[in-house]
Parts: structure tokens; C-alpha cells; sequence
């Protein structure tokens, strides 16, 4: 059975319903105040890098020469050209393919070399003497010889 309500009886819910919107619309922009100011969401970097919310302390402040800074890998110094030969560790080799990887000792970098540069077989392990140069897709060991 069908409730049936009067005129007035419809205007009062609908007041009320416009009512309780509004309360909840007034309570949003209380609550969104208290979220906080412009000064809570400041991030600070200290003296190590790190994100604080604390200012950092003027005394600890450093200066720092630009041209100290180094970015990637170290520039080699000028060298003697009978001193142009590198050290490494073979970490990788492939008999059946010819080639491999050879371990920088000092910049740690991984150098392809292919079997046609090698003076005697390598195997894992083996420390190496050889000479950088540029290959097709990067740096290349070249005049590759086993130190004993």
C-alpha cells in the first residue's frame, strides 16, 4: 500500500535534506582549514641530503668549489705511453662464441673482448693485461695477455 504525504509534509523533507547538506558542506570547510598552512608542507634538505621538516642550522653550512664535483667516471691522468696497458679479472668468457668480459681492477668497469685479441686462452678468474680501445658498441680489450 502506498504511503501518501501531504504538500507540506514534502517541502519539510526537503528542507531538511538542504539542511543537512549544508551542515555537511560547513563541516568539509572547517575540516579542510585545520589541514594545515602553506608552513606545514615545507620540506627542508639538512647538511647530509636528507628531506627534514626542520630548517637546517646555518652553522653547519659548507661551501662547495663546483669544479670539485665529479660526474661519472674519473678522467685518467696523462700517462706515459709505455705505461698504456690495464689490469683486469676475466669474469666471463664463452669458448664456443669467442668472447667475453674482462673487470677493470681499478674502475671496476666490465670491457668485451673477443677471442681474436687474446695472445693465450683465458678461462674464469684470470687476471688479464690489456689495452682499452673503442669498439663498435663501447669499450673493447685489445693485446689481451695473461699475468702470471
Amino acid at each position: 500500500m502506498a504511503e501518501f504525504f501531504s504538500k507540506r509534509d514534502r517541502e519539510r523533507k526537503k528542507q531538511q535534506v538542504r539542511k543537512e547538506k549544508e551542515e555537511r558542506k560547513q563541516e568539509r570547510k572547517e575540516n579542510a582549514r585545520k589541514g594545515g598552512s602553506d608552513a606545514d608542507m615545507i620540506a627542508y634538505v639538512d647538511e647530509d641530503g636528507n628531506l627534514t621538516s626542520v630548517p637546517p642550522d646555518p652553522s653547519k653550512r659548507r661551501e662547495i668549489n663546483i669544479d670539485d664535483i665529479q660526474i661519472g667516471v674519473p678522467k685518467m691522468e696523462d700517462r706515459d705511453p709505455d705505461d698504456r696497458f690495464e689490469e683486469g679479472i676475466v669474469t666471463f668468457f664463452n669458448d664456443e662464441k669467442g668472447f667475453g668480459f674482462i673487470r677493470h681492477l681499478v674502475t671496476k668497469q666490465s670491457v668485451f673482448v673477443h677471442s681474436k685479441q687474446l695472445a693465450s686462452p683465458v678461462k674464469l678468474n684470470d687476471k688479464v693485461r690489456f689495452v682499452i680501445s673503442k669498439g663498435q658498441k663501447g669499450p673493447e680489450a685489445t693485446e689481451v695477455s695473461l699475468i702470471k
